[in-house]
């Protein structure tokens, strides 16, 4: 495993990060913290989870339970100083958190106490904004974006608002850097322009969805996180479980997500399958397991990364962490980027 600044930051996180979302709903307590424990073995100091975390489905009624399950093992462990923890504020949503209401400098102080409380510690290490209140091109909403809705002024206010409240809560050590998620280029230019004109914390890091499926960070936002010094957290690296190949030829095994989300939140097109077989034969033809070659290919990338990605069990996570070592060559990463040019963006 390697090591990473994160951002600007003073924080050193691994370049595989540890994702939670399936903690306390499809993943039970106990699975949970015998995977962070795995995770910590393997070299992985990073954990990410989120206030309206688990997912499949997301509820009201279930919302901070993986921030539970975490904080359970905070407490059970004693092993608070040996992981670096990530979580997110939920912006607007159907009614799962907040009764929908978004987030502005005081939701942000609320929210705060009530993730530190769930995960049983004093500090949130990187606290991340789940997605922009003006809206987001994310989750395949990019072949209908259109932001000519969106007010340049009052977006600006409330970036000032929230990085405002984050300082605050910086400077009282609650946490100690920050991230946005699902964002854009010119977003995250905002955020960070912002917050250096104004001395106010910068974001370390942008959480959106990178995979071989789906590299819509390539350009502008890797030019952005070049310049920017921001880590991108890519979610999603095995595209819902699609690169491991287990839904080819038609196959949903039991308790996979399919089986509880059929089109894997839009990712499900008339191209999906047909692609991830392309992917699945190259890893094929190099002699790699397909799950591990989707990993290790981020490593290649010319932008800073760490893998975001999880495990609905402890057995899903022994396998992957098999590949953790595993470096492609240069032919197979040309390969890979011939087999983009061929199939691009099948979702």
């Amino acid at each position: 495993m390697q090591m990473i600044s994160l951002g600007r930051s003073d924080i050193s996180v691994s370049d595989w990060c540890l994702g939670t979302m399936t903690f306390g709903n499809q993943t039970p307590q106990d699975d949970a913290h015998a995977q962070i424990d795995m995770a910590l073995d393997a070299g992985i100091n990073f954990l990410d989870t989120a206030e309206v975390y688990p997912v499949n489905p997301v509820s009201s009624e279930t919302y901070g339970r993986s921030e539970e399950v975490i904080g359970a093992w905070v407490k059970a462990s004693g092993r608070r100083d040996d992981v670096v923890i990530a979580t997110k504020v939920a912006g607007d949503n159907p009614g799962w958190v907040r009764e929908g209401r978004g987030y502005d400098g005081k939701v942000i102080k609320e929210a705060v106490e009530g993730s530190l409380r769930r995960l049983q510690t004093d500090v949130i290490d990187l606290y991340q904004m789940h997605w922009p209140m003006r809206g987001s091109y994310m989750f395949r909403q990019n072949w209908t974006y259109d932001p000519s809705g969106q007010n340049r002024a009052q977006t600006i206010d409330h970036m000032m608002d929230v990085l405002t409240a984050l300082d605050d809560l910086v400077k009282a050590g609650k946490i100690r850097a920050i991230g946005m998620s699902n964002e854009s280029a010119w977003g995250m230019t905002q955020w960070t322009r912002l917050a250096d004109e104004n001395g106010l914390p910068r974001m370390a890091s942008v959480q959106n969805e990178y995979s071989l499926l789906c590299r819509l960070y390539d350009t502008d936002m890797a030019e952005m996180a070049v310049n920017e010094d921001v880590t991108l957290l890519s979610f999603s690296p095995l595209a819902a479980g699609l690169l491991t190949g287990k839904y080819q030829g038609g196959a949903i095994p039991d308790g996979s997500r399919m089986t509880l989300a059929p089109e894997l939140g839009g990712r499900i097109t008339p191209r999906t399958l047909p692609v991830t077989q392309v992917y699945v034969d190259l890893a094929a033809k190099h002699g790699v397991d397909p799950a591990h070659m989707a990993l290790a290919w981020q490593r290649s990338r010319p932008f800073p990364i760490s893998v975001l990605f999880g495990a609905t069990t402890a057995a899903q996570l022994e396998h992957l962490l098999a590949g953790k070592d595993l470096v492609l060559t240069d032919e197979l990463i040309a390969e890979i980027d011939q087999t983009h040019r061929a199939n691009p963006m099948p979702y």
